[in-house]
């Protein structure tokens, strides 16, 4: 029997999320979320989506999971009562998402106990992600110890930055000592929609170049030319870039050193300021982007204020990475507000038109979950709406790696 299945996982500070993946055909056999991990309210939801369990639909189980190692014992039990146990042979790979790979890790690894220290190391970089994601590693080796374990980076697609992209211009000694680069994030969606946004063109991804625009509540841009990033809007953290749901995105550093002279802010007060009370939400009071266009259309100003904003940043970034690229193919957008939001994307390439971009409003209106074009048939430059998959494209990375 021949092992195509990938379970990936993707485990936060309380949670961890799952998706059991058959790589041969990229079909989905099960997903679920364990969320609120070491509370009394842990609850895990689970769906079937092929076996015999499929016909059964969703179920969900709560109670109190103490840690992430309960958690996904309670996983595999859920997959194993549908016939998707872990010991199955089937299973050819475990693919973690891991957000901070350094400048060490630029391309899916395979995981042993050298590789996990390295990892264990990059916590610096990120405090908020890595340290669950090594713990999501760790239990998942326990479970399956003979099974490949593989890493996958958000950080690893631009690494192909060149140097004088990735650098800031500060001294090189103390950017050298202390690991200050920038290394961008997104990155399984940034690699995945731009391949499939050459495909929804017909044409090879070497001959593509794209602007990505992925819009959640956080948010990033990358320039891409012929499948490799050349440039990303995050940097050493995800705070730099466009405004984001909580996050303020490119900031004069000053600010900072205000904050704290006058204001008398310390680190960690600056620090929650900008990243989870500034962008939208430090703007108007409101994050998610649906309410804070219903209050813009209601003619409520600080809505307005904090839309135009957003949109500004963002054809910032589309006329400097097409400054970059000399040459773009199309302007995708991708994840929740990009995928959703027509009215960010109206606003955003409107005013645009001596770049190449000029959208179809009828086929912007269109809410649909597949690939599609958006812009008019005469525009130089193709807008696009692609869904982001980044669960495939880990365990696409991660099966390709194994089965090399």
């Amino acid at each position: 029997m021949t092992a195509t299945r990938v379970l990936v996982l993707n485990s936060g500070s309380s949670s961890v999320k799952y998706q059991l993946l058959d790589m041969a055909d990229s079909s989905r056999l099960a997903v679920g979320l364990v969320e609120r991990i070491g509370e009394e309210g842990s609850r895990l939801v689970h769906e079937p989506l092929a076996g015999p369990g499929a016909a059964g639909g969703r179920r969900e189980r709560t109670g109190a999971i103490a840690d992430h190692a309960q958690a996904l014992r309670a996983v595999a039990e859920e997959l194993a009562a549908d016939g998707l146990g872990l010991d199955s042979p089937e299973l050819a790979a475990v693919g973690h998402r891991v957000v901070h790979g350094g400048t060490r890790f630029t391309a899916p690894t395979v995981i042993d106990d050298e590789v996990l220290a390295e990892i264990r190391s990059l916590i610096p970089l990120a405090p908020l992600h890595n340290p669950a994601n090594v713990t999501g590693i760790e239990v998942a080796r326990e479970l399956r110890a003979d099974l490949p374990q593989v890493a996958v980076f958000d950080t690893a697609f631009h690494s192909t930055m060149p140097e004088h992209v990735a650098r800031y211009a500060i001294d090189a000694a103390t950017a050298e000592k202390y690991s200050i680069r920038r290394y961008g994030f997104h990155g399984t969606s940034h690699a995945y929609v731009s391949r499939a946004t050459a495909a929804l063109l017909g044409k090879a991804v070497e001959d593509v170049n794209v602007i990505v625009l992925h819009l959640g509540n956080g948010a990033s841009a990358s320039a891409v030319r012929g499948g490799v990033c050349v440039e990303t809007s995050m940097g050493l953290t995800p705070l730099e870039g466009l405004v984001m749901g909580t996050r303020s995105g490119d900031l004069d550093p000053a600010v900072i050193f205000h904050l704290a002279r006058v204001g008398g802010l310390s680190v960690d007060e600056i620090d929650s300021l900008l990243n989870k009370k500034s962008g939208l939400l430090g703007l108007c009071g409101d994050n998610d982007m649906r309410e804070v266009t219903r209050r813009a259309e209601a003619g409520d100003e600080s809505a307005r204020l904090a839309l135009a904003a957003y949109v500004h940043r963002l054809k910032k970034y589309i006329g400097a990475y097409t400054a970059v690229l000399g040459r773009v193919d199309a302007v995708v957008f991708t994840a929740g507000v990009g995928g959703n939001a027509a009215v960010v994307r109206e606003a955003a390439v409107s005013g645009l038109e001596e770049l190449g971009l000029a959208l179809d409003l009828e086929a912007n209106a269109v809410r649909s979950p597949e690939p599609r074009l958006i812009s008019t048939d005469y525009a130089r430059v193709a807008v696009a709406v692609v869904p982001t998959d980044e669960e495939l494209e880990i365990a696409t990375q991660a099966y390709a790696l194994v089965t090399q």
